[in-house]
């Protein structure tokens, strides 16, 4: 998937990444009920030789597309009878892509999918009830995957997070804190601890400061010491949080929130320690990062293919920590396979989407070619955490994943206008023009519209 929603104004890579959660619904299809088999039946039995071609479509960049084309090859040697028709899609096109092979009965057999896309696509029965199938294979044990990514694509009839699976991981993506340890050393300055609640807020400024630097003295940094820094880290690290989705209410106009959304915004405006939405959109923070401009950054396990080929020293730290609370958080994405509901071959597609997803041969090629953690909790905790590439804190992926990650904000939401409406005119207080508090106490009834319109 992607790059990151962030204080700089780069709302439209934030959408990229949850491109595959803003489609519309397929028109006219009614849901199966959670607990009954789907009725379909597949054209060839399980072992048969007959041929078989399915379809095949996700996004993501050049580097995605080599990975997969990698991993589709491995599963037709061991399935030979198989032929899968390989489609990427620009992450941005995707979504409408998707939506209209839906509606016009041609979707994939396999295909990408997350967040509200698969709630609303689960709730019309557009994807494939596959409990039956995880039933009947000796991939699938439950116990060894991980309980964050199965759970985002259970589905009771209702409500997301419960029930039969409706899809499996392609991935669990914790959200890391990446930094440049050749800047650090050249600056003799302590890097981010890998420990969660070692650093906080105070540490990561009075680093930044240091790391910020006007190399030609014409009064403008050339180098930053932080960007891209993720709202959502510091409010839920502050005790804040986007929505309660027990009772559905917005939840942004809380102190706790709106404090964290300004000490973001004041790395720019205040510090000037993280580059302005001015400079963000002269040249972005994942390439400054990459130019090796930029201290700090952020980064997913996918964009290890991209910075094991940087000139520089780069490892991963918690994020620091809120210093009222003492609390380290950071977002947990996903993106899951999932199965049409009316594919002609379900057999073979599920074939397909086991070995991406649950397959160990499959799995340890994909964590190799550096496209994700491990979804095998075995293989994460072991071959994965002594594999000798950078990062060599990569222990950070498995803690986010196992304690302080959570689930990305519309991830259980079916309509995502609200949290769009917030990424759109947040850039009011990333350029100073309001204050977080103002923003948010007049953001937060248009929310709250927006959500239990399409929500409740």
């Amino acid at each position: 998937m992607k790059r990151n929603r962030t204080w700089a104004g780069a709302v439209l890579t934030g959408m990229l990444l949850l491109s595959a959660c803003s489609g519309n619904n397929g028109a006219g299809e009614a849901p199966n009920a959670p607990n009954e088999p789907s009725g379909q039946e597949s054209t060839s039995t399980p072992g048969s030789s007959d041929p078989v071609t399915i379809e095949f479509m996700g996004h993501g960049n050049p580097n995605e597309k080599k990975i997969f084309e990698t991993l589709i090859a491995a599963f037709e040697k061991q399935y030979p009878n198989v032929t899968v028709k390989y489609t990427s899609v620009p992450p941005g096109e995707y979504s409408q892509k998707l939506t209209t092979l839906v509606s016009s009965g041609k979707a994939p057999d396999v295909f990408y999918v997350g967040g509200s896309e698969f709630y609303r696509f689960a709730e019309a029965g557009t994807v494939l009830n596959i409990q039956s199938y995880l039933d009947q294979t000796e991939l699938f044990q439950p116990d060894n995957v991980w309980p964050t990514a199965l759970d985002r694509y259970r589905y009771d009839g209702t409500n997301v997070g419960s029930g039969d699976l409706y899809g499996l991981p392609k991935d669990v993506g914790p959200w890391a804190f990446v930094y440049n340890k050749t800047l650090f050393d050249a600056a003799g300055v302590a890097p981010p601890p890998a420990e969660a609640g070692a650093w906080t807020w105070d540490d990561l400024l009075a680093a930044a400061k240091q790391l910020t630097v006007d190399e030609n003295g014409d009064g403008k940094p050339d180098k930053y010491g932080v960007g891209a820094y993720s709202l959502e880290s510091a409010v839920w690290g502050n005790g804040g949080q986007f929505i309660d989705y027990e009772s559905g209410t917005v939840m942004i106009d809380q102190p706790e929130f709106y404090e964290a959304m300004q000490f973001v915004a004041d790395l720019s405006l205040v510090h000037k320690v993280s580059p302005n939405q001015e400079a963000e959109q002269a040249l972005n923070a994942y390439t400054r990062f990459l130019n090796g401009k930029l201290a700090m950054f952020a980064m997913g396990p996918w964009d290890q293919p991209a910075f094991w080929e940087l000139p520089f020293e780069w490892d991963i730290a918690a994020w620091p920590a809120s210093p009222s609370t003492g609390e380290t958080a950071t977002w947990l994405g996903s993106m899951g396979f999932a199965i049409s509901a009316k594919s002609k071959h379900p057999q073979e597609a599920f074939d397909l989407a086991a070995f991406l997803s649950l397959d160990e041969a499959g799995q340890r090629e994909n964590y190799q070619l550096g496209q994700a953690v491990p979804n095998l909790i075995d293989m994460a905790r072991g071959e994965f955490l002594e594999q000798d590439k950078a990062p060599a804190s990569r222990q950070v992926f498995l803690d986010i994943i196992e304690d302080y990650g959570r689930p990305d904000v519309p991830a259980l939401s079916k309509d995502t206008q609200w949290i769009d409406a917030f990424w759109q005119d947040a850039s009011k207080v990333w350029n100073g023009n309001m204050s977080a508090k103002d923003f948010t106490a007049e953001m937060q009834p248009k929310m709250q519209a927006l959500y239990d319109k399409g929500n409740k």
